[in-house]
């Protein structure tokens, strides 16, 4: 889950009871995800054994790395201690997991400690493939006209300083964003509207060209915000190319090249901005966990019931967050939604009821489109406009919105990580 997710402050519908069980529980990840479970199935499973799983010691708050690509947050504001979140009475074993077993409901870390467990929950987040870009390499963000706000706090920060350049200096700027599911996917739209505002207030917006690469043929899955961000770019002079997806890059030629329907196109430029493909960490995508077949196989997305988000082969397996194998769900405002969901059919399981909670396939994002402006957009999985607040337009550009993404992510973010939200 990444950059510009709303937190909703409506409640999800999903109201966990509690469960006597003494099952041991394991979860897979301490990111959003996993330590938003751990809270929560802490204070509804207070007999079980929690374990979570994750060598990472810092916690990054994601939906901050569009402001700190924008220049307003420092790397500082965005990143944490994993510790600071670990519920009290969860046991933390600091490793990576090197093999996923379901069949012997077991894992195996990455210092050969094999945990057994009753139930998991992966909640491992994604990789990002910037290899599967030929000439690509997250080291070269910063230089060269390369950006990419997904790396890391360091890698915005970096990505904040080559926008600046490339709106000083001029020429041509790419943006866009890969095939495939990804995580937030506003998060390029965003950046283009900000260089594109950037360039506007410093009065150097003559002296750029921006360019948005599509990789299909739209520049928004929902098709109401597709059809105002095309009005929008239009009127704000960004070209749109379709179903360009960015295969290369030479770094020394400042060229790209795109796969499109006609065959490979390679464009100059002066500035690029790379999102790069994201699919499932080796340790599921080598488990057999995975769909096996259909459009999320390929990536190694976990076989998910999008409804309850079980696993339908290995009932006693979830997925949640940015891992997940539904059509939508990978930002944090997701996972507020999908964690007390998948609480409630695991609690309501171990205490022998039947739980009616279902994840509706929510996903939102409060698309910045200039500094001080942004739409909050939240739709399901059927891409229906699901506003929270009735006195927003969520196809407004509006400073409430603005206020939302810059003021009241993060503690709403660090609410739900503690479970109270």
């Amino acid at each position: 889950m990444l950059v510009g997710a709303p937190l909703s402050l409506t409640a999800t519908q999903a109201q966990a009871r509690t469960s006597d069980t003494r099952a041991h529980i394991v979860i897979a990840g301490a990111g959003a995800a996993g330590l938003a479970l751990a809270s929560r199935l802490r204070r509804s499973m207070p007999n079980a054994t929690i374990t979570i799983i994750d060598a990472k010691k810092e916690h990054h708050f994601q939906p901050g790395f569009t402001l700190v690509g924008a220049g307003i947050w420092s790397p500082a504001q965005v990143t944490e201690r994993n510790e600071d979140y670990m519920p009290r009475g969860v046991e933390w074993v600091e490793a990576a997991i090197a093999e996923f077993d379901p069949d012997a409901n077991a894992v195996v870390t990455t210092t050969g400690q094999r945990i057994d467990y009753d139930f998991l929950l992966v909640a491992t987040g994604l990789k990002l493939n910037y290899e599967a870009i030929e000439g690509m390499d997250a080291s070269l963000i910063g230089r060269d006209g390369i950006a990419s706000i997904y790396a890391g706090p360091e890698q915005a920060r970096a990505s904040s300083t080559a926008i600046d350049r490339f709106i000083e200096t001029g020429g041509v700027g790419l943006f866009g964003r890969p095939a495939g599911e990804m995580k937030c996917a506003g998060a390029p739209l965003k950046i283009t509207f900000i260089t594109d505002d950037k360039a506007r207030s410093q009065g150097r917006r003559g002296g750029v060209e921006l360019i948005y690469n599509a990789h299909n043929p739209a520049v928004f899955a929902v098709p109401p915000v597709n059809e105002k961000v095309k009005e929008m770019f239009a009127a704000r002079d960004i070209a749109v190319n379709y179903s360009h997806v960015l295969t290369a890059i030479d770094p020394g030629t400042k060229q790209a090249t795109y796969a499109t329907e006609s065959g490979d196109v390679t464009l100059d430029y002066d500035f690029i901005h790379v999102v790069p493909p994201m699919r499932a960490p080796d340790a599921v995508k080598n488990s057999p966990l995975p769909w096996q077949e259909g459009a999320l196989a390929a990536d190694g997305w976990i076989e998910a019931d999008k409804a309850t988000l079980r696993h339908p082969r290995f009932s006693n397996v979830f997925a949640v967050g940015d891992i997940a194998g539904v059509p939508r769900g990978k930002t944090a405002a997701s996972v507020k939604w999908q964690v007390p969901v998948v609480v409630d059919n695991l609690v309501a399981e171990t205490a022998g009821r039947t739980s009616q909670a279902v994840y509706n396939g929510y996903t939102s994002c409060p698309m910045v489109t200039g500094i001080g402006k942004a739409m909050l957009i939240e739709f399901d999985y059927d891409g229906n406009l699901i506003p929270s607040f009735p006195f927003i337009d969520p196809l407004k550009e509006l400073w409430v919105s603005w206020l939302i993404e810059e003021k009241g992510l993060l503690g709403a973010y660090r609410a739900m990580l503690r479970g109270r939200a």
